[in-house]
């Protein structure tokens, strides 16, 4: 547990800050630090304990006046040099010359957030100076708001030397113009433009592309001057090092330089309704799509203030009531009614706005039905009011809510970053933030509430029945919308063109060839701080078994913080190949089917009051013994996690599911298909990379054909299959099927069990998985042998169309995997190639959010990928140069050093016991011994250019492997590019 300093108390004084509060927080073993730096306003929380993953953050509160995208376009210029570091591009540049766990920064409706963890303490003051100079003391000179916000620049002619037309063209613009093709995304920013008018939440903080040109350049300037000041700032560190020395480093780095001031950045609440309102918004959807029931229908309220800590309490739990699970009684009505597949983006609760809100509907609706789930909604919630919400629904939300609290993860972002995002809407806003992480009293006051009477009846009438500050939105398709913006562009910049005097196409042109000048420039980052070889420890982590347990089951004693956690992997040997394409249907439906002894409803409701959560997942993995190395490996995963007290709650819940599995109810299993069909629809814009990198891998092996069949495009073309005219023949077939799968797969003998806990939970544990696999029984056949997976073995060059105003692009080829002695080299040559060249000509030059170059050693796979992409045809010509260059051994060194730390960062990245456990398990499993990993490591750190460079030329040089490509895109920038492309263009298909 963190110890608290003698020296810190409330109301001293240490580095010209006061402490103004202490609390313990015996249940995250920490203690809470608030202080405030009286000559300069700057704020900070500090939360210290003894995780040695530090984290540092500084955020400010923006709060935009339009959508010009000011303060989206300013968190990215801010990191283009600054007073003491005048480089192009410090945070890139130290992500390769740090340990870090977490490098990033954040823009929100109303904040903008500048955060990072390491272990390492000298990586962690060395970050801390750059974030510290890149905040408070940024160049923003002209030519880096042109790179990372919006420019004109002409597109070359027709005939060699001759200018074209004009393009707009930055990062955060085509960042933007990526997250405006994407439903999630407009529905979300479409609920609050409607909920908000007339605060800053009506505006799209990251920046609407039709907006975005009308930013300039000294708009910028004067928005960082106003908002980036210490006054405005909220300082946020968390860990094992000393408080004292962090507050002198930022006081001398930073706050000495300013006197406190009034920002002037409260944000004022909304102005409340005298009546419900309703509103429509449009997104593009492809042509060829068919947009009946593509629509979604949404009621939204703006509800209690963020700073009514009792208020937020009481809506999470509502939230979790109303909403958390299958079985909940507003999920449950609109699932049911059969008007649409799955909750409308942007459901539940939101606690982030200064007012927060509240919203629930469906998706895949057709809007002619907006009436009648309004009226679903408006009766469910009445039927609550007149009948009462069950005390133990009420129980089962407050117990999601402990459990999530007290639960420590790192994913998806470190656990100081998770507690910092906690707490940080009601401390910005002035509220209490320790009521984020300490709620026990509040807990106790809603159990007091309870126990008087109709407390939640009440609260769902104010906040909802008697709430007139409502509205019924509808977000429906327009298979013009795509075509529209790109004419209305097409004339905006054919009459600034038209207007363009001489002097000013002369300066368009300098700019591009100054901006060319400064992206091509040799810098020298001595300036930067940075990291050794000697930094890094030649260990890894080794997590082992823990003896002393009864039973088959791998168990790891570790402290869990009260949390016990199973993990198991099921073997796919006995499955028949037919039965393979399911897979991951079986998966999400397994739990949320019902059981013979309970309906899906009430399974929803007990995995809720019990655990912390059962999933199911299939993967195809690879084999590294030495006798089976490189088959390939699939099979389903499953876990579970409670709090001590109920494991054997839990396990009661385990034998019921695979023992009693029951796929009968088949409205159930259709209104399953029908929303995990609508959840992979929704993911392909936002994760395109992902799927494109999938679409290109899967040639080379059976468990690449594997893994895209089961989480990739096809899996999404076949549910397509499965559910377009879907009958009820249809989906009895189907669930006779998956009952076929659980009947072969869940036995005994096929399943493989790992056990993650504190000693006594394990004895526990260890008895009860006995019982559980007596009543499993034993399979004919068990094992994880590769099934007869077919596989092309000749790369593909495709294109798959979808509605999006950017693009996602793809190359893949063969190297070596992880047990080669060149596995090393080519790990570093993925991060020299990311940070050297194609940051630099994909992001910088070309514009795209992001290029990247990874090497998976598990399978030998070498990948370049571009994110959020406004090209197609130059990106493939830049992953070909990328090849270009790391032949040409123009490089030293500081280079490799620089990537041999970024491949440690991710090698030595902390893990929570349970994390660092199933790892351990899961290596075993695949023949992942130790040794391996150490070798891979001590191979590392002794890496010189001599060896980089030979394998570069090996695997990059002319006899290269040929690529594999996959493109996902709109069907115009495929057609156009599969013309301008050479050496076989691409084969298109629509997604």
């Amino acid at each position: 547990m963190g110890t608290q300093n003698s020296d810190l108390r409330t109301g001293g004084r240490i580095h010209g800050y006061e402490i103004t509060n202490i609390v313990e927080l015996p249940e995250i073993r920490a203690f809470f630090y608030e202080l405030i730096h009286p000559a300069s306003g700057a704020r900070h929380i500090h939360i210290s304990n003894q995780d040695p993953d530090n984290t540092f953050s500084v955020a400010f509160k923006t709060v935009p006046a339009d959508s010009t995208g000011v303060a989206h376009i300013l968190e990215h210029t801010v990191l283009c040099g600054s007073r003491k570091y005048p480089v192009r591009d410090p945070f890139f540049s130290m992500i390769k010359r740090s340990l870090n766990t977490f490098m990033n920064a954040l823009t929100s409706s109303d904040w903008t957030m500048y955060p990072f963890s390491t272990h390492n303490p000298k990586d962690y003051f060395n970050l801390m100076g750059v974030y510290l100079d890149a905040a408070f003391f940024p160049k923003l000179d002209r030519l880096s708001f042109k790179q990372e916000g919006h420019r004109l620049e002409f597109e070359p002619g027709d005939n060699a030397g001759e200018s074209g037309h004009l393009a707009y063209k930055g990062v955060v613009y085509n960042e933007m113009k990526g997250a405006m093709s994407s439903p999630d995304q407009i529905m979300s920013r479409s609920i609050l433009n409607a909920l908000y008018p007339d605060t800053t939440y009506g505006f799209n903080s990251g920046g609407d592309p039709a907006e975005i040109p009308g930013l300039t350049h000294n708009q910028l300037i004067a928005f960082h001057q106003h908002h980036y000041h210490p006054s405005n700032a909220f300082f946020y560190t968390y860990g094992n090092l000393p408080l004292a020395a962090t507050l002198q480093f930022i006081e001398k780095n930073a706050l000495v330089h300013f006197d406190r001031m009034d920002p002037k950045t409260d944000v004022p609440s909304q102005p409340r309704w005298d009546g419900p309102k309703t509103a429509t918004y449009y997104y593009p959807i492809d042509e060829n799509d068919d947009p009946a029931r593509k629509s979604q229908v949404c009621l939204a309220w703006l509800t209690s203030d963020i700073r009514e800590a009792f208020d937020v309490l009481t809506l999470n739990v509502l939230e979790q009531v109303l909403m958390g699970n299958a079985g909940s009684p507003l999920r449950k009505a609109l699932i049911d009614s059969e008007l649409g597949s799955t909750l409308s983006d942007g459901a539940g609760f939101d606690g982030e706005n200064k007012d927060t809100m509240f919203a629930c509907g469906l998706k895949d609706v057709d809007p002619a039905s907006a009436d009648a789930i309004e009226k679903i909604i408006l009766d469910t919630l009445a039927d609550l009011v007149k009948n009462g919400v069950d005390r133990e629904m009420v129980e089962s939300a407050i117990h999601q809510i402990e459990f999530h609290q007290k639960e420590v993860t790192n994913s998806p972002y470190p656990y100081g970053i998770k507690l910092l995002l906690r707490l940080s809407g009601s401390w910005f806003h002035h509220g209490d933030p320790i009521t984020a992480l300490k709620f026990d009293a509040l807990i106790h006051r809603l159990f007091e509430e309870l126990d008087k009477g109709p407390f939640l009846e009440n609260q769902i009438r104010k906040f909802f029945m008697d709430n007139p500050h409502r509205v019924r939105l509808i977000l429906a398709p327009d298979k013009t919308l795509s075509e529209k913006e790109t004419l209305r562009v097409r004339e905006e910049l054919k009459k600034i063109q038209s207007r363009l005097s001489q002097p000013e196409i002369d300066a368009i042109m300098s700019d591009a060839e100054a901006l060319e000048r400064l992206q091509e420039s040799k810098e020298d980052l001595a300036c930067l701080p940075t990291l050794q070889i000697t930094d890094i420890t030649p260990d890894i982590p080794i997590v082992s078994e823990s003896n002393g347990y009864d039973g088959t089951a791998a168990c790891y004693e570790l402290p869990t913080s009260g949390i016990f956690y199973l993990t198991a992997a099921v073997g796919l040997e006995p499955l028949p190949s037919g039965l393979l394409p399911l897979m991951p249907l079986f998966c999400h439906a397994l739990t949320r089917c019902g059981t013979a002894r309970h309906t899906y409803a009430e399974i929803a409701h007990l995995l809720d009051l019990y655990t912390g959560g059962l999933g199911l997942s299939v993967v195809a993995g690879t084999r590294f013994d030495k006798d089976r190395g490189h088959d390939c490996m699939p099979m389903m995963t499953f876990s579970a996690k409670c709090l001590s007290r109920n494991i054997e709650k839990m396990y009661e819940l385990i034998r019921e599911l695979l023992c009693e599995f029951t796929f009968t109810d088949h409205q159930r299993l259709k209104n399953l298909l029908l929303e995990y069909r609508s959840d992979m629809e929704s993911a392909v814009v936002s994760s395109g990379h992902r799927f494109a990198i999938s679409l290109a891998s899967r040639p080379f092996s059976a468990a690449g054909t594997l893994n895209e069949n089961w989480h990739g495009i096809h899996q999404l073309k076949a549910l397509k299959t499965m559910t377009d005219g879907i009958n009820d023949e249809r989906v009895a077939a189907i669930a006779a099927d998956l009952s076929r799968i659980a009947a072969c797969l869940l036995k005994a003998n096929n399943i493989t069990i790992g056990l993650i806990g504190e000693s006594g939970d394990l004895k526990k544990a260890a008895e009860f998985t006995k019982s559980l696999e007596a009543q499993l029984g034993m399979g004919k056949t068990a094992g994880f042998a590769p099934p007869d997976v077919p596989f092309q073995n000749t790369p593909v060059r495709e294109g798959w169309s979808t509605a999006s105003s950017v693009s996602f692009v793809a190359s893949v080829f063969e190297t070596q995997s992880l047990t080669h002695e060149h596995a090393p080299a080519l790990a570093a040559i993925s991060k020299m190639l990311r940070s050297l060249f194609l940051h630099r000509e994909i992001r910088e030059k070309g514009g795209a959010y992001g290029g990247f170059a990874s090497y998976q050693p598990e399978n030998g796979l070498f990948c370049f990928g571009s994110y959020r992409d406004p090209h197609i045809v130059n990106t493939l010509n830049v992953y070909d140069a990328a090849a270009d260059f790391i032949t040409s051994g123009d490089f030293d060194m500081e280079d490799i050093k620089e990537a041999i730390l970024q491949v440690c960062a991710e090698i030595d990245r902390p893990d929570t016991p349970n994390s660092a456990a199933q790892k351990a398990f899961y290596r075993k499993l695949t023949g992942l011994a130790d040794d391996i990993r150490k070798t891979f490591k001590k191979r590392l750190l002794v890496l010189d250019r001599e060896k980089v460079l030979a394998v570069a030329r090996l695997y990059f040089g002319p006899g290269k492997a040929p690529s594999s490509v996959a493109v996902i895109s709109s069907e115009e920038a495929l057609k156009s590019a599969a013309a301008r492309m050479t050496g076989g263009g691409l084969k298109l298909y629509r997604i």
